[in-house]
Order: structure tokens, then sequence, then C-alpha cells
């Protein structure tokens, strides 16, 4: 399906949906998270905790699962889900924030890489950038800032970046631009690319809420599928399997 298609149906109310989403509890939500998390853990595998490997999801509402009734049904808590049946050493920490741009992405990841190591990052931003028309090539700068924070606090990091495209209302110049900046940033940095993490699900009424942008529960299950092809081979090729 092209872009073009997809998102047909997408208009001016997109960019009020993504970007006035604010989520001010984000903070003590991570927090709540990893101490979930690690209680679990310690309980049914406390030998194993000290090999257990973080996987930091780092994103806007999309990796939030804003609007959802439980945020364990969001695309990192579904991850979580696979990694746990292929017993793998990982964890999945949920860093998204609705209404994130990159800028402020680029500033809230010095908080985020103080609290602990991170052994995969998923970098989710920019359709924020994308849906306020903001410079292509300041969005450009911005991920290429945050990739190169975190593999200074985390040399041996793998690091994957979740494309994005806008509707065809941005304009086609603006549009292309704006699709190129992932593919730059992945082939300039080396990391690895999903092509567009909205595919199959952007411009679907069915797999969309009401404002017709972010992902209803099975909408999060494709968004999880478009991750996890990418994501699988890293992980296992890091865990040794």
């Amino acid at each position: 399906m092209t872009i073009k298609n997809q998102f047909l149906t997408l208009g001016i109310a997109v960019l009020a949906a993504l970007s006035g989403c604010g989520d001010t509890a984000t903070n003590q939500k991570i927090n709540q998270e990893q101490e979930a998390r690690s209680t679990d853990r310690n309980s049914k595998k406390p030998a194993a905790e000290a090999e257990t490997k973080t996987i930091l999801f780092f994103g806007n509402s999309l990796t939030a699962g804003y609007g959802l009734d439980d945020p364990g049904l969001a695309f990192p808590a579904l991850i979580q889900q696979r990694i746990d049946s292929l017993d793998l050493p990982y964890r999945a920490i949920n860093a998204g924030l609705s209404g994130e741009t990159t800028a402020g992405g680029k500033n809230r990841i010095d908080w985020l890489l103080n609290k602990q190591p991170v052994d995969v990052f998923v970098l989710e931003l920019g359709a924020n950038d994308g849906l306020r028309g903001i410079d292509p090539e300041e969005t450009y700068s911005n991920l290429k800032t945050i990739i190169e924070k975190v593999r200074a606090k985390n040399p041996k990091v793998e690091i994957v970046l979740a494309g994005m495209q806008v509707p065809p209302s941005m304009g086609q110049e603006y549009s292309q631009k704006f699709r190129e900046v992932f593919t730059r940033v992945a082939e300039e940095e080396n990391v690895a690319l999903i092509p567009f993490l909205l595919e199959g699900v952007g411009g679907e009424p069915k797999l969309n809420q009401a404002d017709g942008v972010h992902p209803t529960e099975e909408g999060q299950k494709i968004l999880a599928k478009n991750v996890w092809q990418v994501l699988e081979p890293i992980l296992e090729e890091q865990a040794g399997v």
C-alpha cells in the first residue's frame, strides 16, 4: 500500500491528535515499570538477573500506547511477551512520551541514560516533527544527536531506528524529504531501520482509534510485528542464540 493511500483519510486533525496528548506522568510510569519488572524477575530468576539485558523503547505516543485501556497492550509490552516466550534474556522498558518531538527527546534522553545501562535502543521519534512541519534537517540533526548520546554512554549498544512518514497533505516535496531523513540517519549511523513503523496500520480506520492516528489494540499488534522483524535477529545475535 502506498503512503498516499495509507494516509489519504488523515487531515489536519492528525496534528492535534499526536501533538496534543501530553503525558506528564511518564517518568513515574517508567520508574514503576522498572521496579515491577525487577521485582518479578528477581522472584523468578534471581541468579539470572545480572545477565538480563535492557531494551529501551524511546518514542512518542505510538510507543506509549496512547488511548489504550492498558499500557500493556502497546507494542513494547507485546515485544516483551515474544521475548519471554523465546526465553531470551531481555527486559523491555517503555519510555514513550505522548507529544514528544525529536527536540524534546534530545533533551530527555540524558535523564534516562543516567538511570541504567542500555543494551538495545529502539528510537521511535519524528512523527510529531513531520506533522508540525518542522524542517527535516532539524529532525535529522536531532536523531543523530540522540544516537550519539546513547553510544557515548553505552559503546556496545545496538540501535534500531523506526522509520516514519507523513500524510500527503503535508506536500509531496516535504513528505519525501521527511521520509528520507530516516534512511539517511540509518545509513550514516549504521543502525538497523524499520522502514515504516505504521506499515499496514496507517490510514486503516479499523486499526486506528477515533482520532485516526493512534493504533487500536489490533493495530499495536501489527506495530509489534513490524518492530520484531528487525529486532529479533539483533537480540538473538547479541544473546548468542
